[in-house]
């Protein structure tokens, strides 16, 4: 399979939008990361994001809208807090879980019987949502359990000849996927952080809480409620190590790791003697989200074999990045 390039202006929307309606796969570029789109009411194209990834059955997939109309086509009841959600979050990085219409297949949502939807605030992506007239399916679009793509080189480097199409735009501005909140049970529960802090979303709905497994690992019964829940995600092929400790703890451990690299807050990189990546400031927890998927798939471009990741705050958009990390490292935490 040749993958189409395509460009974002209105011609590369259109012929996007007609290789999807014709069952096809496309890279999408959002406000998080890149995604890997098709028609969410065709089964059999679906089927073909899982294949192109490499993606397990069991893990479920987000669906795309451009407007609440289609939305609730889309789901049993959107209900007045979901409206809430969405007139505060809507078009952004925010993905509401509900109880799914008939209209969706089970393989969607892995079975469950709820579905994912998000709006996304990127004008290409809202474009040809609205130029397709479908709601969309669109996980990362990238190699399963790779870094996620933030660009449409990243793309192209897991996914080149196993898809249709690709859309080259932008890079994405927020840099990691959307927060996930699920209203189908009670309380409400973040399932997976994202720019849309947990803080932002219990000043509305306050009953909400951060579910156990944003942090920890799910156990090999536990079905997963949402993409990025259950499997070592977000990883490069090189051993990560995610590693608490204060600036001075950090540099006395890592400074004894030869052939390693240190992935640090800049405020670290003048005292490390091992070679060392910046994702940003300690503080700004807005640059780590939008460079941390980069830095990570460059280690592998280095061909480096084991890299220690200074581990963020665990607040606001910090816990996003901080969740990431856990999965990229499988969970191998050295509190310092």
């Amino acid at each position: 399979m040749k993958t189409l390039r395509l460009s974002d202006d209105a011609n590369g929307i259109k012929i996007a939008a007609e290789i999807i309606k014709s069952g096809g796969v496309v890279a999408i570029p959002t406000e998080t990361v890149y995604g890997l789109a098709a028609n969410a009411y065709d089964e059999k194209a679906v089927n073909k994001i899982f294949i192109a990834k490499g993606r397990p059955q069991d893990n479920p997939l987000i669906v795309h809208t451009c407007n609440l109309g289609m939305t609730r086509e889309i789901v049993e009841d959107f209900s007045e807090d979901a409206e809430k959600l969405a007139q505060n979050f809507w078009p952004g990085p925010l993905t509401i879980i509900l109880k799914r219409s008939e209209k969706i297949p089970s393989s969607v949502s892995a079975g469950l019987d709820t579905v994912a939807v998000r709006m996304p605030s990127n004008e290409v992506a809202r474009k040809l949502i609205e130029v397709s007239g479908l709601p969309l399916a669109a996980p990362s679009a990238n190699t399963s359990g790779s870094p996620s793509p933030t660009s449409a080189d990243h793309v192209l480097k897991d996914l080149d000849g196993k898809i249709d199409a690709i859309i080259i735009s932008d890079d994405c501005t927020v840099g990691v996927e959307s927060t996930v909140v699920t209203l189908a049970v009670s309380p409400y529960r973040i399932l997976r952080p994202g720019f849309v802090t947990f803080e932002e979303i219990a000043e509305i709905l306050p009953e909400t809480v951060v579910d156990k497994a944003v942090l920890q690992e799910l156990k090999n019964d536990e079905k997963a409620a949402s993409p990025g829940m259950k499997y070592k995600h977000y990883s490069p092929k090189a051993e990560v190590y995610l590693v608490e400790g204060e600036k001075e703890a950090f540099r006395d451990f890592v400074n004894q790791k030869e052939n390693s690299v240190a992935i640090c807050f800049e405020e670290d990189l003048d005292n490390l003697k091992i070679k060392a990546i910046s994702y940003g400031g300690a503080n700004d927890t807005k640059k780590q989200a939008r460079t941390i998927f980069g830095v990570l798939r460059k280690v592998d471009e280095m061909g480096i074999k084991t890299v220690y990741v200074h581990a963020p705050k665990k607040e606001g958009i910090g816990l996003a990045v901080y969740n990431r990390l856990i999965r990229a490292a499988a969970f191998k935490v050295i509190s310092l």
